[in-house]
C-alpha cells in the first residue's frame, strides 16, 4: 500500500448536494447507510444510498456544516441522481434539497486542514473553495487511480454498480452503521452480516498487463474479474473460497493476491 507523509495535490471531481432545514438531519438519519446524526459541526462519514435491496444508487461523503446544513460529497456523474432520489422520498420532511457548486481538490500531508478522505492509502483531506498551497507537485490521475487500487478502494461505475452489494465492495465497515436504525437496505445488509457472508470480496491483485473485465481463473475455473488496472496491479472480485496463496491467471498472465 502507498503511503507518504510528503504534501502533494490532487485533482478529485466531484458533484455536490446540500440538504439544508429543520428536518434535514431526521431525514438524512433515516435515508442514508451511516449514523450523521453523531456528527458534530465540521465532521464528516462515508455513507450509502441504497435501493430496499441495498443496491448502491450513489456512494457519497456526508459534511456537517451545522445543525441543520448538510453538505453531501458524491461522484460527479451521480450529483443529478442522489438530489432527484432524496427529493423524490422526501415528502413532508422539512429540508431543502439543491446542487451546490464548489472547487474542490485531494491534499495529502499528515497535517493538511480539510474533510478526511481514506481512500488512497494516505493521510488526506478534500479542500473545498481554497486554492492549493504554492510548490506542491501535482499527483497525475494515473498516479492516483494507482494508489486507489492499491488502497483497494471501490469506485462508483468500476467496482461499485447494481450488481454489487456493499459487503462485496468492503463498504459495510466505513460506510454503514447497524446499530443507528431503520434506512433503505438495512434489512437485507444486517442480514448477510449477522447471518451469513458474501461469496466473493474485492481484493487488490497483482499482476501484469491485465484489463478490466478480463476473467480470473483458478485451476481452471473462473473464480472472479477484473474491475480496475494499474501497470502492475489489479482491483477484482475473487470468489471468498480462493485461497490467499492460489496462483491466478488472467489473460494468459500470472496474478496473485497481494
Amino acid at each position: 500500500m502507498t503511503t507518504t507523509t510528503s504534501r502533494a495535490v490532487a485533482r478529485r471531481p466531484r458533484a455536490f448536494v446540500r440538504v439544508v432545514g429543520p428536518e434535514a438531519e431526521d431525514y438524512l438519519q433515516r435515508m442514508v447507510s451511516n449514523d450523521v446524526a453523531g456528527l458534530g459541526s465540521g465532521d464528516s462519514c462515508e455513507a450509502l444510498l441504497l435501493t430496499p435491496k441495498a443496491r448502491v444508487i450513489a456512494p457519497m461523503r456526508v459534511l456537517r456544516r451545522g445543525d441543520d446544513d448538510f453538505l453531501l460529497l458524491t461522484e460527479p456523474e451521480l450529483g443529478e441522481t442522489l438530489r432527484a432520489e432524496l427529493v423524490r422520498m422526501r415528502f413532508a420532511a422539512k429540508a431543502e434539497i439543491e446542487l451546490e457548486q464548489h472547487r474542490s481538490y485531494l491534499l495529502f500531508g499528515e497535517d493538511a486542514a480539510g474533510i478526511p478522505n481514506d481512500d488512497y492509502g494516505a493521510p488526506a483531506v478534500e479542500v473545498l473553495d481554497r486554492d492549493p498551497p504554492e510548490g506542491l507537485s501535482w499527483l497525475s490521475e494515473e498516479d492516483l487511480e494507482r494508489r486507489r487500487i492499491e488502497a483497494g478502494t471501490p469506485r462508483y461505475g468500476r467496482e461499485i454498480d447494481e450488481r454489487v452489494l456493499p459487503a462485496e465492495a468492503g463498504l459495510v465497515d466505513r460506510a454503514v452503521s447497524l446499530t443507528k436504525g431503520c434506512f433503505p437496505g438495512q434489512e437485507p445488509i444486517a442480514r448477510l452480516h449477522y447471518r451469513g457472508h458474501a461469496n466473493r470480496a474485492l481484493r487488490v491483485l497483482e499482476v501484469q498487463g491485465a484489463e478490466a473485465g478480463a476473467e480470473i481463473v483458478c485451476e481452471g475455473k473462473v473464480v472472479g474479474r477484473v474491475t480496475s488496472v494499474a501497470p502492475d496491479r489489479a482491483l477484482a472480485y475473487v470468489r471468498s473460497e480462493v485461497p490467499e496463496d492460489a496462483v491466478l491467471e488472467i489473460g494468459g498472465a500470472e496474478a496473485r493476491l497481494h
